[in-house]
């Protein structure tokens, strides 16, 4: 499949979590899922140890089941207090984009299920020293980042969730994860709706970054 022609600062920042936008209907072939995670096994890792797993779920059953727990978490999630939906009332023009993404998530929430591939990057945390919880999920993190933007050069669309760890353990033993080993994200895949995705609005920079102090 030919590659999305765009630039590295084009896919960096188009790289957007595709919720209402996953195509349910168009099956995602394997081979491309496995391109995506060769780029991944590229990223940074601690002591190159490499100690991340990947698990890709197409089972349909599988799927149904993972999705019927990722939808119990989003309910919980978005009737708790600091649901996304929720935020920044005083700020009429912010909170109207969060309460967009909180529509998002419920929308993926009844159907997380039915997305073609589930992607679970996982961490063998008995192989990775806890020096300090940034570098044992340094390992994994930025992989899964590697991951969605090899995916959005594709024309797959992902999201990065972890509600799902509501319920780490039902579905470790659903999927047979050895102890030991930590479920990371669980990213959704499907070919998107459209490939016209566009820089989000994110603060000004003046606000977040500090030169030499604080």
């Amino acid at each position: 499949m030919p590659l999305l022609n765009l630039n590295p600062d084009e896919l960096l920042t188009t790289t957007r979590s595709v919720r209402k936008r996953l195509d349910l209907t168009r099956p995602v072939p394997l081979e491309l899922v496995k391109e995506c995670i060769e780029i991944a096994l590229q990223a940074p890792t601690g002591s190159n140890r490499q100690t991340w797993h990947w698990l890709v779920v197409t089972d349909p059953d599988q799927r149904a089941e993972i999705g019927r727990y990722y939808r119990m978490a989003v309910q919980t999630y978005l009737q708790s207090e600091g649901a996304c939906g929720t935020l920044y009332p005083e700020d009429p023009e912010r909170h109207e984009v969060q309460r967009r993404v909180g529509d998002s998530v419920a929308h993926l929430g009844d159907r997380m299920g039915e997305v073609p591939v589930l992607v679970i990057p996982c961490l063998d945390a008995n192989e990775a020293p806890e020096y300090n919880e940034a570098g044992k999920w340094g390992s994994i993190v930025q992989a899964g980042w590697s991951y969605m933007l090899a995916a959005r050069a594709r024309r797959l669309g992902t999201a990065w969730t972890t509600l799902h760890l509501m319920y780490e353990k039902e579905i470790a033993e659903l999927l047979k994860i050895p102890d030991g080993v930590v479920q990371a994200a669980l990213i959704p895949t499907a070919f998107s709706i459209g490939t016209d995705f566009k820089p989000a609005r994110r603060q000004p920079l003046e606000q977040v970054m500090h030169h030499d102090s604080w």
